[in-house]
């Protein structure tokens, strides 16, 4: 079984959406829509109203060493912005 949701993703601009009910979401890159609203539904009883997803392709990278120049690159990875029924909150961080 995979993970569908490996992480939140806290920023100052999600801290913003927030307050109009929608959170984001690190998801697994081959996860639909579906499979990503099951998941949060179960893991945090909410109900959800939509869904938008973002792929992000992972950046090019090199580095210059004594051995020469050594290029690699980041993985890709997928972003979803959930947004929640009128009234309901997802508590990421617990005080």
């Amino acid at each position: 079984m995979k993970t569908i949701i490996k992480r939140p993703i806290l920023t100052e601009k999600m801290t913003m959406l927030g307050e109009r009910h929608q959170y984001a979401f690190e998801v697994d890159i081959d996860a639909n829509k579906i499979e990503i609203a099951q998941a949060i539904a179960k893991r945090f009883s909410v109900d959800i109203q939509s869904i938008r997803t973002i792929r992000y392709k992972g950046k090019r990278k090199s580095q210059f060493t004594r051995r020469g120049r050594m290029v690699g690159n980041r993985p890709s990875w997928k972003k979803a912005i959930v947004t929640l029924k009128e009234g309901q909150t997802i508590e990421l961080i617990e005080s």
